[in-house]
């Protein structure tokens, strides 16, 4: 299977006015870039302006620490508040796992990361439980175990302690709550903001925190979901980076509820990982854009 193409890919958002796209497109052109992708919205509430970029990395006589040196000076041209990256495809993508006892979501990561769906390096996979140890070192990947105490503070705040050294360790590029099942503490989400994703196995805002599908029965749904975001201080309450639902029944069980829910608790955090790996999304307060 031959490689893929290497890329440069630049994301950027700036208060709206006119003239981005152009200035944006003149800087590539003048410097002999290839634009291969391009994605642009604005959102008229907000005011604010989005783009997406991928460049040939073949097309441009420099690399891309120069393209962000460069790209820097027209971010800066075009507005004194900006947000911007510049990514390298050929930069290999770096996550750590957190899992608890529930196995689906690691099983499949692990699954599409085997096959090659999913062009990624697990450098560890870390669980407060040690029942998923075997699966994982079964793939040649690292497994540590950081048991939780329930009624120690002290001693839960010496494991958050031991899983940040073990976490920045790797310096992932994310940070993959896959029912992990803890809460982690604010400072852990300000350190990993952006980078650590959770599955919450509910359609968000609907049925925050523990046991959402006993919540949903309760209430009678016709419908349960899940939901990939990111992690903020604010339970469940991170910016939304893909959803998914599916149809279920008055005769169905809290079980039932839960079997169903798994599939897509799977599909909806291999889309959301994706989508974060390969720079698409865009967040701007706690509202994402997805290209």
């Amino acid at each position: 299977m031959p490689a893929p193409e290497r890329r440069f890919v630049i994301t950027f958002g700036c208060p709206d006015r006119t003239g981005i796209v152009a200035r944006i497109a003149s800087f590539l052109a003048d410097a002999g870039g290839w634009i291969v992708e391009a994605a642009y919205h604005t959102d008229p509430d907000r005011g604010w302006f989005f783009t997406r970029q991928e460049v040939r990395a073949d097309s441009l006589p420099f690399g891309v620490d120069e393209l962000r040196a460069r790209f820097g000076d027209i971010a800066r041209e075009l507005g004194a508040v900006t947000d911007w990256r510049v990514t390298d495809t050929g930069e290999r993508r770096r996550v750590v796992i957190l899992v608890s006892k529930e196995s689906h979501c690691l099983y499949d990561l692990l699954g599409r990361v085997a096959s090659g769906e999913l062009d990624v390096d697990v450098s560890a996979v870390i669980g407060n439980h040690a029942g998923l140890a075997d699966i994982t070192k079964a793939h040649g990947i690292p497994f540590h175990h950081v048991p939780f105490p329930t009624a120690d503070p002290e001693g839960r705040q010496a494991a958050f302690a031991q899983l940040r050294q073990l976490v920045d360790r790797h310096d992932p590029h994310a940070v993959v709550l896959a029912r992990f099942m803890q809460v982690l503490p604010p400072e852990l989400c300000a350190d990993w903001a952006g980078r650590a994703l959770n599955i919450h196995h509910s359609f968000l805002p609907s049925f925050v925190g523990a046991r959402p599908y006993h919540q949903a029965h309760r209430r009678g749904v016709k419908l349960v979901g899940a939901t990939c975001h990111y992690v903020t201080a604010d339970l469940d309450a991170g910016p939304i980076i893909e959803q998914d639902v599916i149809r279920v029944s008055h005769g169905d069980s809290i079980g039932d509820m839960v079997r169903k829910g798994r599939d897509i608790e799977k599909v909806v955090l291999a889309r959301g990982l994706r989508w974060h790996l390969e720079d698409r999304v865009l967040v701007h307060g706690n509202q994402t854009v997805i290209f």
